[in-house]
């Protein structure tokens, strides 16, 4: 074995993956606390849900609306839990399109990616429109116009900076919760002064259940998208600061306050108003506000409601803008878009994808009936919720070593069973349009990924994990003995495990960042002087497919590759030091130190398997981290890879069996016994021993056998039999 020493940085560019690198080595910065991911998600739920959509439930299920707003923020809880488990494991940008891509592979994720992106963009243009109507309640202005100058204000706004963005939003959150919390105060202590007793619910709206519990029902899953915003915030995911932390903490303080004020108003508006004036209002709350607080100064009462609900549609249209435009970035980066929409500008925003949302937007309030077409987009993010809470039990079954989750969904898995039930359950009772436009998002989806990115993506989810795993599980006693069956059968026929090792190529990367082509390029040349083979010929080996790096430990990942024009194992070895940076599209790559790339021959079939199941069980053992970290030579690297007592690396002088036979060939050597010589070297070169190969007086040869035959090896020569005579 030779561990040679790569020190030359390359590159400069880092690009690990979706939302990490961009050109010119930016990133997006990392300056998101708990107090902007509280005021991003709840900021995401307070618009229609609130200000427009509590006169249509209270239609349809009577006095029980506030009931139904409450069970809704439970039915949440599961979606809630699963994202935050895969946001705190994979804190990225798209949220949950990289969780879908990273859980169940690229098809699935431009299918989320894109109904994702068109969700938020159809709502967030909904919520400037509702904002423009409510500022023309004071101002002659059309709504559309008005929405349209807004989404360019917010636009720039996001260009300048997420942090500039956040601003802004605690502001508008700050403003509107405040303003609902002394609105439902107010209210409640109005309604407690009432001529009826404080819990006596208003006769006039009909029996509490007024549809029945069907109506109920059905009114849950109205009011559910209400709280839709709240996962929202994932999709910042890479720009939050302590993400294990701040994420689950401030999704739960977002509901926490969506739950009370949305179950609180709502109780509030039945108490005040009589149902001929909630059934048919487009605004519930200043309507409801008028009652108990006109008689404020200069209509202060009402322009208060009218701010909040204004804060409302702009955190809303804001924080739509900001995770919305993180889609098609976070997208780029993986090559599900055009590269343009993955760059950040001087900002370290993604300039161009948030420009692209906004002309989107701006075309769908000139175009569209925005409130129709944001209600049908409900129904997707319910499909939405349902991937969500699959893919949680595909990564938890994928039993992958490096998913490790900040926050783990509880009472796994029945908790992301329950998501899925409930999803398919607010479905269906949308209706056949909301499933139609679901499924045509879907079918978008498809015919992108077919037509433009399935030939610009390797990569494959962790559902190939769970398939591999299951059939491990299901053939595990079938799959042992076929295993020892390939062992008895190459062991004889091949080289061994040990003799594999010693004759690798090691390179250990001090410093600098490094490319998978860089480590092609140096298998090429290396290799033609190690094992003789053809540069032309490694290469064109290693791109039959892109490199499959599975982690055989925490911090060593391993590739494999089989071809028949190979005659002979060869095994690369990376070590990267601290100061070194792997750019590979692999998760979790500051906890890896070393690449691993065998290429072994078609036959005898599953050699490559053997020596792989070596490897994971020596890279595994007790202390092999620490050993392998700290070993400062060639030496040392030998002994931590190759078990000691078949391995032996020293001068021919101090082996008298060996010493004696110095100006023989290889093939010539006698007394060797089931021992292996595996490298000579030679000076400063180290070659492949070959038969024809000649040993040589200063020689040092590093041989593998079993320990018996190397202990006598060490020995003095006895008299020599005829046969080694």
């Amino acid at each position: 074995m030779m561990a040679s020493s790569a020190e030359t940085p390359s590159i400069d560019v880092v690009d690990t993956g979706a939302g990490e690198g961009t050109a010119g080595g930016k990133k997006l910065a990392r300056n998101l606390g708990l107090f902007d991911v509280y005021s991003i998600s709840t900021g995401a739920m307070f618009s229609s849900g609130l200000f427009l959509l509590p006169g249509i439930a209270a239609a349809a299920t009577g006095n029980s609306v506030f009931l139904a707003y409450f069970f809704a923020g439970f039915l949440i809880l599961p979606a809630m839990y699963c994202m935050a488990e895969l946001a705190t494991a994979m804190p990225k940008s798209g949220g949950t399109y990289y969780f879908l891509d990273r859980a169940m592979g690229p098809l699935v994720g431009t299918i989320g990616g894109f109904g994702s992106w068109i969700a938020v963009v159809f709502k967030a243009a909904f919520a400037l429109v509702g904002m423009g109507a409510y500022i023309g309640i004071y101002l002659d202005l059309p709504f559309s116009i008005t929405a349209m100058v807004l989404a360019i204000a917010f636009g720039l706004i996001n260009v300048f900076g997420a942090k500039e963005t956040t601003r802004l939003q605690r502001w508008l959150v700050t403003t509107l919760v405040v303003i609902l919390l002394g609105f439902t105060l107010l209210g409640l202590v109005a309604a407690s002064r009432g001529p009826e007793p404080f819990l006596q619910l208003n006769a006039d709206y009909g029996d509490f259940f007024l549809s029945g519990t069907v109506g109920f029902v059905s009114t849950i899953g109205l009011v559910f998208v209400s709280y839709a915003g709240l996962t929202k915030l994932t999709s910042v995911a890479e720009e939050i600061k302590d993400p294990d932390r701040n994420i689950p903490l401030g999704m739960t303080l977002s509901l926490l306050t969506a739950t009370v004020l949305y179950t609180l108003g709502t109780f509030v508006l039945i108490k005040v108003l009589e149902p001929e004036a909630l059934f048919g209002s487009l605004t519930p709350i200043a309507d409801a506000g008028r009652v108990f607080m006109g008689n404020w100064p200069l209509d202060l009462g009402v322009i208060l409601i009218v701010v909040a609900a204004i804060a409302a549609f702009a955190s809303t249209g804001n924080a739509g803008i900001m995770s919305a435009s993180r889609y098609p970035y976070a997208m780029a980066k993986d090559k599900l878009l055009p590269d343009r929409f993955g760059t950040l500008g001087k900002f370290k925003t993604p300039t161009v994808s948030i420009i692209f949302t906004v002309l989107v937007m701006i075309a769908v309030i000139a175009i569209f009936d925005v409130a129709e077409v944001a209600k049908l987009a409900s129904a997707f993010q319910l499909l939405l919720f349902i991937f969500v809470c699959i893919a949680v039990i595909v990564m938890r079954e994928s039993r992958i070593p490096t998913y490790k989750p900040g926050f783990r969904t509880p009472l796994y898995p029945w908790v992301p069973i329950a998501g899925v039930l409930i999803g398919f359950w607010l479905i269906i009772e949308m209706g056949v349009l909301a499933i139609g436009f679901t499924g045509m998002l879907a079918i978008l989806g498809v015919l992108w990924y077919n037509f433009y990115a399935s030939k610009r993506v390797e990569r494959r989810g962790a559902i190939f994990h769970v398939a591999d795993r299951m059939g491990r599980n299901v053939y595990e006693g079938l799959e042992h003995e076929l295993m020892t069956i390939i062992n008895d059968r190459t062991q004889g026929e091949n080289l061994s495990y040990e003799a594999v090792i010693a004759r690798s190529l090691v390179t250990d990367f001090r410093y600098g960042r490094y490319d998978f082509d860089q480590l092609v390029d140096l298998m090429a040349e290396e290799g033609e002087d190690r094992y003789g083979m053809a540069p032309d010929l490694t290469r064109a080996i290693i791109a039959t497919f892109p490199p499959a790096f599975r982690p055989i430990s925490d911090g060593v990942r391993l590739t494999r590759y089989v071809d028949p024009r190979v005659t002979e194992p060869e095994l690369y070895i990376f070590r990267f030091g601290p100061k070194a940076r792997i750019e590979i599209d692999l998760p979790d790559t500051d906890d890896i130190h070393t690449l691993m790339v065998l290429i072994a021959p078609a036959k005898p079939a599953g050699l490559d398997m053997r020596i792989a199941g070596h490897l994971a069980e020596i890279v595994q053992g007790e202390g092999f981290e620490r050993r392998w970290l700290s070993a400062q030579s060639e030496a040392e690297l030998t002994d931590v890879l190759v078990r000691d007592d078949h391995f032996l690396h020293v001068p021919v002088e101090k082996l008298p069996r060996v010493k004696a036979q110095i100006g023989k060939t290889v093939r010539e050597l006698t007394g060797m016994g089931d021992v292996v010589v595996a490298l000579i070297e030679r000076g400063s070169k180290t070659m492949i021993a070959t038969p024809d190969n000649v040993l040589m007086a200063g020689d040092i040869v590093a041989l593998v056998g079993e320990p018996d035959d190397l202990i006598r090896l060490r020995r003095a020569p006895a008299k020599q039999t005829p046969e080694e005579e």
